[in-house]
């Protein structure tokens, strides 16, 4: 007993500065020995639940520039902790290079080393090597992209105004989902020329800016329709429509914002692209993280370097974030990502080290391969949560989670189970559940189709429908306000069926 004592990383629930270093010492020399991890240098801070709630209100930045709507948040998220109703993170873990992970002062000394092998390791190693946050973040710039943000938009409200910038935050908060590109990679940051980037930028734009647009006449309407037809195609052309992100397209072409309301457009589409990735991979990214932790913990008290009462806590923290309620439990609402993720992780395990028959047909290019490192690193690298579902759910998983598929079309006046976790049902229900993540299918596809610069400026936009989902009628007329305000002129907006190009509606923000 006094040998096992003397070898205990900690003793006891109390954290200490020491405790936190020789626990970060041992997890790493597991994560990066053992378990072959890449991992950003860490940077591990410990902060108070006020802070940490001061992090949710931010959207877990370190930096952010001031907006009422972090502070509602903030009273919101407050509210809940002080009454009990909700409890907070045990840590937080930024995308950045070097990587910070916030951890709570009010966690037990346990607790301090799972959520250390959890953020600073788990996600640390999948921010840094997923092809989704390679290709469209850049994890060394982004703070001093966000210091940069936060000093100009403060000095924009001494210059122009809290109002004024309030106005414009509101705005292109409003459309901060479709401020994205989704199919082609932006330039990314530098973190070292962001500022003289930006300077540059708007002295350009104050140079060159010019009211005339605001009192261009408009056209003649007397042209024909050809010669109207191939006006549009070149115009299009140049404005290189139709575009997906419309924050982009306000922020270039609109004919009323000023170079520094452009300038916080900008900030706030480069965040939300910034944001991008982690929508696409909470199943992958949390189940990477809930592995690791769960591997170092249980090789931490091999070695001997937890106690039983220290494993016995840990555990059970593991076992609530992993739970997953079945469909007719009143706690259910949806499927937990950390449940699905981690048992994919140990399935893929269980796959390559002890495969059976049904393994070897599903999977054989990994079953009986022996190097679950090596397909989970490549798996964690090269892909987002749909196409890591469709190719890695096993039947074996299907079963233990008992999935199953069902159809509900709006004119059956009832759903169908169309399938079951069976042979039949096994591979229908691995592309169901793998759609659900799809993005695409997720979000509301709208485009910039038109505008005539030089004839009335009305912007059109298309929503292109699938499935039958339509817009919410008050959050759509609110949402065409915002556009029409950075717009400066009429915004229409057409509903076309993807299927077969019929037109289900049509309105304008004049009518919102």
């Amino acid at each position: 007993m006094a040998r096992r004592s003397a070898s205990l990383l900690f003793d006891g629930s109390e954290w200490s500065f020491a405790a936190l270093s020789r626990a970060y010492d041992a997890i790493e020399e597991i994560a990066l020995g053992e378990m072959e991890l890449d991992v950003y240098p860490n940077q591990i801070e410990v902060i108070s639940s006020e802070q940490m709630l001061d992090a949710y209100s931010s959207v877990g930045m370190p930096l952010m520039y001031q907006h009422w709507s972090f502070g509602k948040r903030f009273v919101f998220e407050n509210h809940l902790y002080r009454k009990g109703r909700r409890g907070l993170a045990y840590e937080l873990v930024i995308n950045s290079n070097p990587c910070i992970t916030y951890l709570m002062e009010e966690n037990t000394m346990p607790m301090q080393a799972l959520v250390t092998a959890h953020a600073a390791f788990g996600h640390n190693h999948f921010f840094k090597n997923n092809y989704l946050f390679r290709q469209w973040t850049d994890a060394g710039a982004i703070l001093g992209y966000m210091d940069f943000a936060k000093k100009y938009v403060a000095r924009c409200e001494e210059r122009h105004g809290v109002a004024a910038v309030e106005e414009i935050l509101d705005a292109a908060h409003a459309l901060m989902d479709q401020g994205v590109f989704h199919y082609r990679r932006p330039p990314r940051l530098s973190s070292e020329k962001v500022t003289e980037r930006a300077r540059e930028r708007l002295e350009y734009e104050e140079q060159t800016y010019s009211d005339l647009w605001r009192t261009l006449p408009v056209t003649a309407g007397n042209r024909g329709r050809a010669e109207a037809e191939q006006e549009a195609l070149e115009r299009k052309k140049v404005l290189n429509l139709p575009e997906e992100n419309l924050l982009y397209f306000l922020e270039k072409h609109s004919l009323i914002l000023e170079p520094w309301q452009r300038e916080i457009l900008r900030i706030v589409r480069v965040i939300a692209q910034y944001f991008y990735p982690q929508g696409q991979t909470k199943v992958m990214n949390e189940g990477c993280a809930t592995f690791v932790h769960h591997y170092i913990i249980n090789r931490l008290f091999d070695q001997g370097s937890l106690s039983e009462g220290a494993m016995l806590e840990l555990l059970a923290s593991h076992a609530n974030v992993v739970f997953q309620p079945g469909f007719d439990d009143p706690r259910f609402s949806g499927i937990n990502p950390y449940a699905l993720g981690f048992a994919m992780m140990q399935d893929i395990e269980r796959i390559c080290t002890r495969p059976t028959e049904e393994d070897r047909d599903w999977f054989p290019t990994i079953a009986g391969n022996g190097d679950w490192r090596g397909t989970l690193i490549e798996a964690w690298e090269n892909h987002r949560d749909e196409s890591f579902i469709l190719q890695y759910l096993s039947p074996a998983l299907i079963r233990k989670f008992r999935l199953f598929h069902l159809t509900d079309r709006s004119g059956d006046r009832f759903c169908e189970v169309a399938s079951i976790h069976d042979e039949r049902g096994y591979a229908a229900v691995r592309a169901a559940l793998a759609r659900a993540y799809d993005p695409g299918a997720n979000r509301p596809d709208i485009e910039v189709t038109d505008v005539d610069l030089l004839g009335d400026r009305r912007l059109r936009l298309r929503h292109t429908v699938k499935n039958g989902i339509l817009l919410e009628e008050a959050h759509r007329d609110a949402t065409l306000a915002h556009i029409r305000r950075l717009w400066g002129y009429e915004v229409s907006l057409e509903g076309v069926e993807a299927s077969t190009g019929k037109v289900l509606y049509d309105c304008s923000s004049g009518t919102a």
